[in-house]
């Protein structure tokens, strides 16, 4: 589980900054790849044929109520839309990774206010350490002789959709650990109904798909098309990491689940720098050394096994 989660995610990153540097408003279409492909591939999965309804195929029986899945297809569809329009905005990819880094203290904060959890000195202390470096990694963007206004107002847009995002994120997660709680761990129905019902949304974004796949194959070669290679293995890591994380949150707490997110971020951030030689400073890596000495610090409070989950009012 462990591995779909670090090997599939952090390979997914890999893809998808390789995308970016080909065309940086691919956005949409990465998103609606992604969907339409994992949707695809679960699909075998969820359907069955009975004589009694005829050629037509239906679905299976659902364990959990689909009321209960509408709500994390609005979270999941506009939360994954921010993701990938962030690098649009000139926000570098290093900053992207950090600032999402405080998702852990987001689930805390829902832990507390929505679910009713407490946590101990040392854990709010750890995830304050993980926020201040989230603040001072995405204040750390060098400032350029030649950078106009209009540069500032995309860059301060990007990083409001990033803090969306992740608000989202921690939303999601909140809902998974509940779904999961009452309707026990069926997070491979929570992948196809979740990334399936989320298809619709792209009927309104038609135009920009069509744009960030045309501008792919503007830029294929003739014998190989490199981009499309590229596009292939981020919706198949994709998959892998959604699988990996999903079974994640089905078995542990939000929190938890942040912890190894949080891992992976730090594992895809330094290869970010190393592969692609992407721009490093002292207080991004001030930033970035806050974020994860607190994420892991988070990890050794209370070894006695109530690390993450928090205690029920």
């Amino acid at each position: 589980m462990l591995s779909l989660v670090l090997g599939g995610c952090c390979t997914n990153v890999w893809a998808y900054e390789r995308l970016l540097r080909i065309e940086s408003r691919v956005g949409s279409a990465l998103t609606f790849s992604q969907m339409l492909f994992i949707t695809l591939q679960q699909l075998p999965s969820f359907i069955t044929w009975k004589p009694s309804s005829g050629l037509l195929p239906r679905l299976k029986p659902r364990q959990v109520p689909l009321s209960q899945w509408l709500l994390q297809v609005v979270v999941l569809a506009t939360g994954s839309l921010f993701n990938n329009w962030v690098y649009a905005f000139h926000v570098p990819l290093t900053i992207q990774i950090v600032f999402r880094s405080a998702g852990l203290a987001v689930s805390m904060l829902f832990g507390r206010f929505f679910m009713h959890k407490r946590y101990s000195i040392q854990q709010v202390t750890a995830v304050l350490l993980v926020s201040i470096g989230v603040v001072v990694a995405t204040l750390s963007r060098p400032p350029s002789t030649d950078q106009s206004t209009d540069d500032l107002f995309e860059y301060a847009l990007g990083v409001t959709m990033l803090t969306v995002s992740l608000a989202l994120t921690g939303t999601l997660g909140m809902l998974q650990e509940r779904t999961y709680q009452k309707y026990g761990p069926c997070w491979k129905e929570g992948v196809f109904y979740t990334h399936a019902l989320s298809l619709p949304v792209f009927l309104f974004l038609i135009p920009q798909v069509k744009h960030g796949l045309g501008s792919l194959s503007e830029k294929s070669g003739s014998v190989v098309p490199m981009p499309y290679v590229i596009l292939a293995a981020n919706l198949v890591s994709q998959l892998v990491c959604v699988s990996g994380v999903n079974q994640l949150s089905s078995r542990v707490s939000s929190v938890s689940t942040q912890v190894v997110l949080t891992t992976r971020k730090a594992i895809s951030l330094c290869f970010s720098v190393w592969w692609f030689g992407n721009g490093w400073n002292g207080q991004l890596g001030l930033g970035a050394g806050m974020v994860f000495v607190g994420s892991f610090w988070y990890t050794q409070i209370d070894a006695d096994g109530r690390t993450g989950a928090g205690k029920k009012d």
